[in-house]
């Protein structure tokens, strides 16, 4: 009896050491994406695979956020190197009328055509969405188009790619007061055109800045940026035709971005600031942290990516590559973006 019950033991023991043995990350790569930024702030970075092998980032950089010259900057990594930033978008509209640009979006698709989205207006509140594409890995760019009316594109995170070709896009809206904050979803054909919104009630919920996952028995799963001090989530079962209502879940959000991807095997990977929101809108960003999920509900921290006493670390993207890595990129202190690659 005691043989056996140590035995049992032994077993259970080793079955908690694999399982914590696989909820760990290892550090593969660190550093920032450019080595002399060409304008002082930075921020809202974006990335995505190439076919040929390399990955394509994104963000928005100028002299302050929100200032008229703000532009949208891509930089290529390839051979293990960033290339220098290059200049792809601005606001402008006339000689004499411009504005800043926002929250560029990269996503390439099934057939390898890289979109890049992105918004221009004087606010969040007053923004309109355009987009850019190009069929050579980035090389070169479509001429600038402005999105239908009452479609914004991707708000923040990466549209997914739907078995039919379909491509969903996570979107929200502010209010011109700034009291309402909703969620809403997109669809558009595999090139970014013929477009579709989808409302979601979002009750008594202020979310914005929805991150796109794919779970088992065709189910998607949204996660939003909350003024609730948590994650909160929707479920769809028709391929983001309808929407579940918004629940919270256990992870801390202090109104700050997050973003998440699924990998092949299925594993539900999330980059988040794990505190509650302070005094000032950057309390709780200087900490930075990667968590894994099977279900998508009940996480685990494997990495935390940065902890400082002060600073603003917010912001993040997240793919999965086909050699099983993880990239992150998000905002260092308004002044650069930094890329780190993980392996789970």
């Amino acid at each position: 009896m005691m043989k056996k019950y140590m035995l049992t033991a032994a077993l259970v023991m080793t079955t908690l050491l694999v399982a914590t043995a696989q909820r760990k990350a290892t550090l593969i790569r660190d550093g920032f994406i450019m080595d002399n930024p060409p304008v002082p702030a930075a921020h809202a970075s974006t990335i995505t695979p190439l076919p040929d092998g390399d990955l394509l980032a994104s963000w928005f950089g100028g002299s302050r956020e929100s200032a008229p010259d703000v532009s949208i900057y891509t930089a290529r990594f390839h051979k293990g190197k960033w290339s220098a930033p290059q200049l792809v978008a601005t606001g402008i509209i006339t000689d004499s009328t411009r504005f800043a640009a926002w929250n560029p979006v990269l996503f390439t698709t099934k057939a390898g055509r890289v979109l890049l989205f992105y918004k221009v207006g004087p606010n969040p509140r007053e923004w309109w969405g355009m987009m850019v594409s190009s069929t050579d890995n980035g090389h070169t760019w479509s001429a600038p188009e402005r999105l239908p009316d009452s479609i914004l594109g991707p708000i923040k995170n990466k549209p997914v790619q739907l078995a039919d070709g379909t491509i969903l896009h996570p979107s929200s809206t502010e209010s011109l007061d700034e009291k309402d904050w909703h969620i809403h979803v997109e669809l558009s054909d595999s090139t970014g055109h013929n477009w579709k919104r989808v409302a979601i009630d979002c009750d008594t919920f202020g979310v914005i800045q929805p991150s796109a996952l794919f779970h088992k028995g065709n189910r998607l799963q949204m996660l939003c940026r909350s003024r609730q001090n948590a994650i909160v989530q929707t479920w769809s079962s028709d391929n983001g035709l309808t929407w579940s209502p918004l629940t919270k879940q256990d992870m801390l959000n202090p109104n700050s971005g997050i973003d998440a991807v699924t990998t092949s095997n299925g594993m539900q990977v999330l980059v988040y600031n794990p505190a509650v929101a302070g005094k000032d809108w950057w309390n709780g960003r200087n900490e930075l942290r990667v968590a894994v999920s099977k279900d998508g509900e009940h996480w685990k921290d494997v990495y935390v990516l940065v902890k400082e006493p002060k600073g603003e670390f917010s912001y993040p993207a997240v793919i999965a590559t086909k050699d099983g890595l993880i990239h992150v990129t998000y905002t260092y202190d308004r002044k650069n973006v930094k890329h780190v690659v993980l392996k789970l």
